[in-house]
């Protein structure tokens, strides 16, 4: 049956009238135990969504729907290793890479749980090494300098855990300073090479195919770098003392010169996205050192756990979804705001960006057909404090509905003896409290907000969640990550689509590719269309040596 015609979407449809209508703030006035009925909780994180515009009605509704799709079964094919990828008949085993050793899982009749655990045990045993100043460069010196070169997943999850988590740093890793290499023009690989002590640098390319040209561009350049700065002919010693690869096709590293023993493996099965599980969360053990890096699994385990189990009402990644699919589809809100309080989480919205928009960024089903309904919302985000001098003005007094994650952690500096720490603490969430509550509830929190001129009024109604932590450590950024993936599984289900491949991203390669070679070539005998010839033209008379 087609999704918009089951009876759970006509329920949901036909509830929406009647929810449109209403405001936020006239629910909260109707039930004084609103939060109490719409909060949970699991472990060491609260969902609130008491300032969403829905209802228990809405919730039961929902769930009702996520039924009706057959999420549970769906739920089991993920755990279990079906091929819920099927364009590209894999499973997608992100769940299995932060199982604890103890545990089994069957994959083609083989359990996959000890080879995962072998290799995170060859990850510990190179950061150890790193750690203890035993991975020396080509002068005999230790490295103190580790750049991970990769490219979206194999980049901004490794970036953005190692931001959140750097106050978690051990003392046996605090010598070590970790960057960051993406962009394909070089730029930030340039700029970082004329700071670094080739000797004391080591690299980790991080690709899951080895191909990605943007990743092995500067892969090579920072090689070339080597040989200039080391003026050793041998090639061969200089790879083995300064580059570790960390990819799926051992052949291609092998091939690239990396040897076979500072090379770190995974499988096919690993989603780019959901791969910083992975060895390609090398920097992120290197950072917190392997004992951090297990609790970052163990807490994205716990989730995983709740979210095999726990029935759909008090389920916090089915019920992050279901809101969600709440307002795209039935309030048409296509708009979602990512606002962490914490200036720790400054690259959790790019990588929710990545994670949502290319899991769920499609428009035909697993069938085959073209949806006729929307899909994943644009999603964008800053840290909230930085975000209210930038954007909020649109949140507030502008003509987009737009759906909002607060996100924030209740303690901080408690442990510091700082006050002024402990206070600015106290600032920052009263400020996330604040601008969720207005953005909820508009002017009706203030008083004689009817006498003020209309340019000064607040509407409000904007459906506001809020995600309150308990700390940030390593377990739970794990938990709160794998509630994010388990979410955009289940939206994926409600919708019928695959949230395992992106096909959207590969046709851009293809014709980058066939442009290259037109960038040497002469552009007027080319057949491309009449704006990328004469910008192909320009490009090249640009680059004319001059007489």
């Amino acid at each position: 049956m087609p999704l918009q015609q089951s009876p759970a979407w006509q329920a949901l449809t036909k509830h929406a009238e009647q929810m449109s209508a209403r405001h936020i703030s006239d629910l909260f006035k109707s039930d004084t135990q609103r939060f109490t009925q719409l909060s949970f909780s699991q472990d060491d994180i609260l969902l609130d969504l008491s300032k969403q515009r829905m209802t228990e009605e809405t919730l039961s509704l929902l769930t009702s729907l996520a039924s009706e799709r057959n999420l549970q079964q769906w739920t089991e094919d993920l755990f279990s290793g079906a091929p819920v990828n099927a364009s590209e008949n894999r499973p997608a085993l992100h769940t299995a890479l932060r199982a604890p050793g103890s545990s089994s899982l069957l994959l083609n009749g083989q359990d996959i749980i000890p080879e995962i655990q072998s290799n995170l045990e060859r990850m510990q045993a190179i950061v150890e090494r790193i750690h203890s100043g035993q991975w020396r460069g080509f002068t005999g010196h230790s490295i103190n300098t580790v750049v991970n070169i990769g490219v979206g997943g194999s980049d901004l999850g490794p970036l953005m855990a190692c931001k959140a988590l750097a106050e978690n740093q051990p003392e046996e890793a605090a010598h070590i300073q970790i960057h960051f290499v993406s962009s394909m023009d070089g730029s930030q690989l340039a700029e970082l090479l004329n700071k670094l002590n080739p000797a004391r640098t080591l690299f980790v390319i991080s690709s899951k195919s080895f191909t990605t040209v943007d990743t092995l561009a500067n892969a090579n350049t920072a090689k070339e770098w080597l040989k200039k700065s080391s003026m050793a002919d041998n090639e061969t010693m200089l790879t083995a003392r300064h580059f570790i690869g960390v990819s799926a096709a051992s052949e291609k590293m092998t091939e690239w010169g990396i040897s076979a023993s500072h090379q770190l493996g995974f499988w096919e099965w690993t989603g780019g996205r959901y791969s910083m599980w992975s060895t390609i969360g090398f920097p992120i053990a290197l950072k917190l050192g392997m004992p951090g890096f297990r609790q970052l699994l163990a807490g994205a385990h716990a989730m995983d756990q709740h979210f095999r189990t726990a029935p759909f009402g008090e389920n916090l990644p089915v019920l992050l979804a279901l809101c969600g699919i709440w307002n795209i589809n039935f309030l048409k809100i296509n708009a979602h705001a990512i606002l962490p309080y914490d200036g720790r989480l400054s690259h959790f919205p790019a990588y929710l960006e990545q994670l949502e928009m290319e899991s769920n960024g499609k428009s035909v089903t697993r069938d085959g057909t073209l949806t006729d309904y929307s899909t994943c919302p644009i999603l964008w985000g800053e840290v909230g404090s930085n975000a209210q001098h930038a954007f909020y003005q649109l949140l507030h007094q502008g003509t987009e509905s737009v759906m909002c994650d607060f996100i924030v952690a209740a303690r901080r500096y408690h442990q510091s003896g700082n006050n002024e720490l402990l206070h600015q603490h106290q600032l920052n969430l009263a400020n996330c409290l604040a601008q969720s509550r207005i953005l909820a509830l508009g002017d009706s929190v203030l008083k004689d907000a009817e006498s003020a001129p209309v340019y000064k009024r607040y509407r409000g109604n904007q459906p506001c969640t809020t995600l309150l932590l308990d700390e940030l450590t390593p377990a739970s950024l794990g938990q709160l990550i794998a509630l994010y993936e388990h979410k955009v599984f289940v939206q994926s289900v409600i919708w019928g689509i695959n949230p395992f491949d992106q096909w959207g991203v590969e046709l851009g390669k293809k014709v980058a590719t066939s442009l290259l070679s037109a960038l040497s070539a002469d552009p007027a005998a080319s057949d491309f269309d009449s704006s990328t010839r004469g910008l192909l033209e320009k490009i090249s008379s640009q680059s004319e040596p001059e007489a």
